[in-house]
């Protein structure tokens, strides 16, 4: 299992702080390097004026099967799971924890015709936003979200992934 972590920091002309820290715990070799998912995360959280922190770690099947087990009570893989941070005293800036399954996100890109690194950043840019309190249960939620997805999206130069 590859097993590493990377974190970046980045300050803006604003003082805003941003820290993401990507962890590598899968055996795929095919997945994007570090800078593009933090460049990915980045883009999804400069709406927002204050210091963030967020942790994502790429997984394989298993782990994110008991993830999806153990909090949503669903035992079967997915692509993407959010742990938002909620309210904390501790570490205000700390988001949350994304986690990734890499055979998913390869799959799915397949099936769907999709360029791996598309899927990649959609679902990067999917967890960011779940971390910053978007959700998809309702209709009218979905449709808002899905819209800064695809506005986030394009500025990265990739086409809208619901189409």
């Amino acid at each position: 299992m590859n097993d590493t972590k990377t974190t970046a920091t980045e300050e803006n002309q604003n003082k805003v702080s941003i820290s993401i820290e990507v962890q590598y715990a899968t055996m795929c070799s095919d997945t994007p390097d570090k800078n593009k998912i933090i460049n990915w995360a980045k883009h999804a959280i400069t709406q927002n004026k204050n210091n963030r922190e967020l942790t994502i770690r790429i997984v394989d099947e298993e782990e994110i099967q008991e993830l999806n087990k153990r909090w949503r009570g669903i035992d079967e893989s997915t692509n993407v799971l959010s742990f938002p941070a909620g309210d904390n005293e501790i570490a205000p800036d700390y988001l949350g924890d994304i986690a990734i399954c890499a055979p998913v996100i390869i799959s799915e890109a397949k099936a769907q015709n999709k360029k791996p690194d598309a899927h990649w950043a959609h679902m990067v840019i999917h967890g960011v936003l779940h971390l910053l309190g978007y959700d998809h249960t309702e209709d009218e939620d979905a449709n808002i979200m899905e819209s800064h997805e695809i506005n986030i999206l394009r500025t990265l130069s990739f086409s809208n992934p619901y189409e």
